[in-house]
């Protein structure tokens, strides 16, 4: 997931709320928040699927627009 591909689906599933989740939310997998794991230079589908299973964001909407489901 590139860079861009993470912020389209923090601001689509989340709106203006998601930037602030990015730098407030600490992610218990990374013990950081996602744009210090960015910052890090963590993986960024990684990052995203763990904001999404903080924010309880629907399994179904994981890999919604701009966010590819990974190759089986």
């Amino acid at each position: 997931m590139r860079l861009s591909e993470f912020w389209t689906a923090v601001d689509e599933e989340f709106g203006a709320y998601g930037r602030v989740l990015a730098h407030d939310l600490v992610l218990g997998e990374f013990d950081l928040t996602a744009e210090q794991a960015i910052a890090k230079g963590s993986n960024t589908r990684a990052i995203w699927l763990a904001l999404c299973r903080a924010s309880d964001v629907p399994e179904s909407r994981w890999y919604g627009r701009g966010v590819k489901p990974p190759v089986a």
